[in-house]
């Protein structure tokens, strides 16, 4: 039996106490935990984390970590004394927006299989009886959350680790990576090198630090965040005994920022309505300071902030009114731009990896997912967002991470829309037609630094000309934030006119090289050797057959290709993948180019007096592409629609963008053109089916749960990634599918997240949903078991109410494909 490798693990807290009780368990018996604080209480967050778990989340991954963390804590002890109290957690609500909110939050529960309830004022307080009744309108409860013993639970996982072959090692500071080759040799302490084959860094908020050894960017910040306890509360004598510490649920008031639990017969309270305080490490003790100060992590208690805190605490609880605060901190946690954890391996030291800005609520998890990766190479979770190379370049600059890091503090208990795009900073990336949405009265959102249109109000007056069938049915005040009626305009042109779409900020690789046709037969399902000016949608597998992403590739020569990816992920993949002998390059060429989505019946009307090039159905077929010239502007042009209508993604340089977009609206006027934004996009893919990764399929999926079998080419004679995992799957072997739902009556509007019943019982969530303008039904596709075959009745749950829905034939619209074919 060979030798498992050598892992060093920077971090003896939450996580790298989990990681190496993960990595132990799985026969990886050469561990070494180094931390720079003394054993078992290091100093870091782990010390002071007040431990409450709640699970329920709006995503999955999160809460799949989170449940992890409670079913791994509850099973393990030091002496007999827990690790996690399975008291519960309750959210109380004082406000109606709130009360929705829980029912919203109820709704994510059941998708993600974590039981919950929303109950009455009356059961909240009969379930926490500190609460005032009078101030409360009700609350979601769930049973199994409850509280951690971080501190504890540290002990137990490495005394388990230790057990099975790990080593421990604190009062050590690491000052550096050994690396050679390309990969993680060791990693340097003052007392001599730790050799390593594998370096993981669960440093917390120590962690960019680590990070910048390696070259790394860990895009964290810390922030200080306030918590107290209470001297003696009255109504708490002789509730518990010392050993029990808790009785009552865990509490959150997220209308003040607040939390509550309890420790025998006081109550810990925390709380997010201070101003972000930001960290700078310099000025915590480091090294052999971290021996003489073993909490530098706990900054002195800023009272000033905590005083309208405790006003609002001693309203909920009047309880707390006969009592005082007798202790605090601020403790210093991990913030990151988008509040999701920083899991993945360093590009260019291979064998650093990172996992950092985790909370012990989903310490374990996160744990498990790192430990698969290492030792299985994948990890049963989807971890897309979760993947320290998530963010764009513009992302990771310490300004972008402070102010977005800072944001997330503030609005950790906000109520938010998934459509609500961040107030500040914005306009870091604009296409070359920015100037040109404005003046037609762009409503931008944004993604990934993106400013992306969603409709333009100079197409209001659209609205009123729309044909009955076209009208778009109120909205409840939920789903009509961040949303017009102008959409359904826009789509109507689409469909029956023509429209420009804004594609620029959809990411846009350049393969090329001598290998990179072997490069990408290895990676993709589909059949990459074809004639130059070939377009293939293909998916991207993991070695489980999982999709790891879709992507188009054009063949533009012999040995280039343009691949429409999307994200940095794909990036970061593809150059993981890429031969170390130079033969492949790859480039991100996003930034310095441009696309329109130019479609609708009449698009060909409006190229045809701009280019001598052949742009008629034979001149340039569905799913080919080619260098053309339209208004004099050089651009490579491709045939293919995401919005199901004839017409082609025009590209070219950013320098030409401006002219391109003029031109075509030009000569479009004649032709009843608008410009169109995501709205009505998005409602026109789901019409034809169209999925888009990271919402409808992930890793966790394979191509044929996801209705994308089709393009996985079996024959293909070229080897490929996954191909093993789902040779001899097909469409009739899945226990799931993503499927298509209509709403019946037409009106109701779901925006994805929530939980689909079949029989009453939960059965399966939504994914993707929109109004469909063009079929005149709100449209869902919600991952079911295959039993829920097309015509069977479901619900979906939306806000504590059941929608009625039906399992429909897909797609909705042109299932002959004779509008994109003509």
């Amino acid at each position: 039996m060979s030798a498992t490798p050598r892992v060093v693990v920077i971090g003896a807290g939450i996580v790298g106490t989990n990681l190496a009780d993960e990595l132990t368990a799985r026969g990886w018996d050469r561990v070494t935990v180094l931390d720079q604080g003394p054993l078992p209480l290091t100093g870091g967050s782990s010390s002071h984390a007040p431990g409450l778990v709640f699970q329920t989340n709006a995503s999955r991954t999160m809460t799949a970590f989170a449940r992890y963390t409670v079913e791994k804590f509850t099973g393990i002890d030091v002496d007999g004394a827990w690790c996690f109290n399975q008291v519960g957690g309750l959210e109380v609500a004082t406000t109606p927006e709130r009360l929705a909110d829980l029912h919203r939050k109820q709704g994510w529960a059941t998708s993600w299989g974590v039981e919950s309830q929303v109950v009455d004022a009356e059961e909240c307080v009969r379930l926490h009886p500190l609460v005032d009744r009078d101030r409360i309108l009700g609350g979601l409860h769930i049973p199994s959350d409850g509280l951690a013993k971080a501190s504890r639970a540290v002990v137990a996982l490495a005394r388990r680790a230790e057990a099975r072959g790990a080593r421990f090692q604190g009062s050590t500071r690491v000052t550096g990576i050994e690396q050679a080759g390309g990969r993680v040799t060791g990693v340097r302490t003052p007392d001599g090198v730790v050799p390593a084959d594998v370096v993981v860094s669960c440093a917390g908020f120590w962690g960019q630090e680590l990070g910048a050894m390696v070259g790394m960017d860990v895009p964290l910040l810390p922030l200080a965040h306030q918590f107290a306890w209470t001297g003696q509360v009255p109504d708490l004598v002789g509730r518990n005994d010392e050993l029990g510490e808790a009785s009552l649920p865990i509490l959150r008031h997220q209308d003040q920022d607040l939390y509550f639990r309890e420790r025998v017969d006081r109550l810990g309270i925390g709380s997010y309505a201070h101003r972000p305080m930001p960290v700078d490490l310099r000025e915590l003790p480091q090294g052999e300071d971290v021996r003489e100060s073993s909490m530098p992590s706990m900054l002195p208690f800023t009272e000033e902030d905590f005083a309208p805190v405790w006003e609002q605490s001693r309203l909920l609880l009047p309880s707390l009114r006969s009592s005082k605060i007798d202790t605090g901190f601020n403790g210093v946690f991990s913030f990151t731009p988008d509040g999701g954890p920083l899991i993945g391996e360093s590009t260019d030291v291979a064998g650093f990896w990172i996992a950092e800005a985790v909370w012990v609520t989903h310490s374990a998890g996160v744990a498990r997912a790192v430990a698969q990766l290492l030792v299985d190479g994948r990890s049963e979770i989807d971890l897309h967002g979760c993947d320290v190379h998530r963010f764009e370049d513009v992302q990771l600059g310490a300004e972008y991470v402070s102010e977005t890091s800072q944001q997330n503090f503030v609005e950790v208990y906000d109520v938010v829309h998934p459509l609500q795009p961040r107030m500040s900073p914005r306009d870091l990336r604009v296409s070359p037609f920015h100037a040109r949405q404005q003046e037609l009265g762009a409503v931008f959102l944004e993604a990934g630094g993106w400013e992306r249109p969603h409709w333009y109000e100079a197409n209001a007056p659209l609205v009123d000309e729309l044909p009955a069938e076209w009208v778009p049915p109120e909205r409840d005040a939920w789903a009509a934030r961040f949303w017009s009626p102008i959409a359904a305009a826009e789509a109507w042109k689409t469909r029956t006119a023509v429209a420009m779409y804004d594609m620029t900020p959809l990411t846009r690789l350049e393969v090329s090289g001598p290998g990179a046709l072997a490069l990408l037969q290895r990676l993709t399902t589909g059949e990459m050797d074809k004639s130059v000016g070939a377009v293939t949608y293909t998916l991207a597998l993991d070695e489980a057959g999982g999709v790891r992403s879709d992507l188009t590739v054009a063949r533009l020569g012999e040995k280039l290709f343009q691949v429409g990816a999307n994200g940095p992920l794909d990036l970061d993949h593809l150059r993981r993948q890429a031969p170390d002998d130079g033969s492949v390059q790859i480039r991100d060429t996003t930034g310095g180019t441009c696309c329109i989505g130019l479609w609708g019946p009449r698009a060909r009307d409006v190229v045809r007096g701009l280019t001598a090039d052949d742009f008629s159905d034979d001149g340039l077929r569905y799913f080919r592409a080619k260098r053309a010239r339209i208004g004099g502007v050089p651009v490579t042009a491709m045939r293919l629609s995401y919005v199901g209508e004839l017409g082609w993604e025009v590209y070219a340089g950013a320098d030409n963008g401006r002219r391109l977009w003029d031109v075509l609206w030009a000569a479009g006027q004649e032709h009843g053109i608008v410009a169109a934004g995501r709205a009505a996009f998005n409602s026109l893919r789901l019409e034809k089916g169209y999925r888009a990764w990271g919402r409808d399929m992930t890793t966790e999926h394979d191509p044929y749960e996801a209705g994308l079998g089709f393009a996985v080419r079996t024959q293909k004679t070229a080897d490929f990634v996954g191909r093993q995992a789902v040779a001899g799957m097909s469409a009739d072997t899945v226990g799931r599918r993503l499927s298509c739902l209509t709403i019946d009556d037409g009106r109701s509007v779901v925006l994805g997240h929530e939980p689909v019943f079949v029989d009453g019982r939960p059965a399966g969530y939504v994914t993707s949903a929109a109004f469909g303008h063009t079929v005149g039904r709100p449209i869902a596709y919600a991952w079911l078991p295959v039993s829920a075959a097309v015509g069977t009745s479901v619900e979906i749950g939306y806000f504590g109410t059941r929608i009625a829905a039906t399992v429909t034939a897909e797609p909705l619209v042109d299932p002959g494909m004779t509008r994109l074919r003509g």
